[in-house]
């Protein structure tokens, strides 16, 4: 979907948020969610309780949802494509949505968000007309790393 295929760009960065939950773990954490759950609900059962069991069921379920809609989430990515005569911000979300962004390298600015601390939290594209947040899903050191070398690559675009 890029524009440029022949020549290599300047810089090239995909950046991805970071999970810790494999598909083989979730499977496991909803078991031993489910098998914590089952203990008290035989023991309801036998004390004449049973309605309880739907309810924990119901709790099971929830975490099983929370979790996988996290894991949707962990699938999405932006790749930076950075060429001479032009800059490239490809999104695709969880499910698969894509978007393609393209900015002149010579009237886009990397804006970055600090905290008091002089930590980043955010990393924006600016230009006249618009102001994209940046790998919003990265954490503050990776923003850090990641605007360190993008900055250097795109000031040398510049020149």
């Amino acid at each position: 979907m890029t524009t440029q295929t022949e020549a290599r760009p300047l810089f090239a960065a995909t950046l991805r948020p970071h999970r810790s939950l494999s598909r083989k773990g979730l499977r496991w954490v909803i078991a031993v969610v489910a098998i914590s759950v089952s203990i008290p609900g035989i023991i309801f059962s036998t004390l004449g309780a049973w309605p309880i069991i739907g309810f924990m069921g119901l709790d099971v379920l929830a975490v099983w949802w929370a979790l996988s809609a996290s894991m949707r989430d962990g699938r999405q990515f932006e790749t930076v494509t950075l060429w001479p005569d032009q800059l490239e911000l490809k999104r695709v979300t969880g499910s698969g949505k894509q978007e393609l962004l393209t900015f002149n390298p010579v009237s886009t600015k990397l804006v970055i968000d600090r905290d008091f601390n002089e930590r980043t939290t955010g990393l924006h594209l600016r230009t006249r007309d618009r102001d994209i947040e940046l790998g919003a899903f990265l954490n503050g050191d990776d923003k850090a790393s990641f605007a360190k070398a993008f900055g250097t690559a795109l000031k040398r675009a510049r020149h």
